[in-house]
């Protein structure tokens, strides 16, 4: 088993039992309880799995680009399984519009348990989604001031960007995911929808 299928098989679950608002009761209970998971655990795995990537791979910029494929696939599987989850008993969306705002509602809050602060459209396929606070860079600082930080920050968007992919993919929506950060804790994703 490769270290992508291994690291997806170890991360669907994760953010599955996260939203989970019910489990099996245990024998001694009656009644479902609710799954509790250490938020800090999904940090320190995204960490390590862009570390990983890292060091799996030279330094050459192909290698770079095979790292940012490596990161933005295994988002674009767990993408997919969440939104297969978490839409299996709900009506099929009507538009782009409406499975972009599931996206930024409801998929954001169960990942990062907020939703995204701003979305805006040009109408014409494009969205551009904007998290003030983004979970995964709050704790993030280096000593080189911010255009270090978000340099060095800027992998750990990767994963994200394949996870609105993936998950845009499994509700019939084909995109393309690109995201930037200047100033942390703040990143944009724009989505580009590919015509028909």
């Amino acid at each position: 088993m490769s270290v992508l299928q291994t690291a997806s098989s170890a991360i669907s679950p994760f953010f599955s039992s996260l939203a989970s608002a019910e489990e099996p009761p245990p024998n001694n209970q009656s009644g479902p309880r609710p799954t509790l998971v250490n938020e800090a655990c999904i940090e320190f795995l995204i960490t390590e799995m862009v570390d990983l990537m890292f060091r799996t791979t030279a330094d050459s910029e192909n290698d770079r680009e095979a790292v940012f494929y490596k990161l933005e696939l295994l988002g674009y599987h767990v993408g997919q399984s969440l939104v297969e989850r978490f839409t299996r008993d709900r009506q099929r969306f009507v538009d782009t519009l409406d499975v972009v705002k599931f996206i930024c509602k409801e998929l954001w809050t169960i990942v990062f348990k907020k939703q995204i602060d701003n979305l805006k459209t040009n109408h014409r396929g494009v969205y551009v989604l904007q998290d003030n606070n983004f979970r995964w860079f709050i704790r993030m600082s280096t000593e080189g001031g911010s255009s270090d930080a978000a340099r060095k920050a800027a992998p750990y968007l990767w994963f994200p960007c394949g996870l609105i992919r993936g998950a845009l993919a499994n509700l019939g929506v084909v995109s393309v995911v690109i995201a930037e950060t200047s100033n942390l804790p703040q990143c944009t994703f724009q989505i580009k929808i590919a015509k028909s």
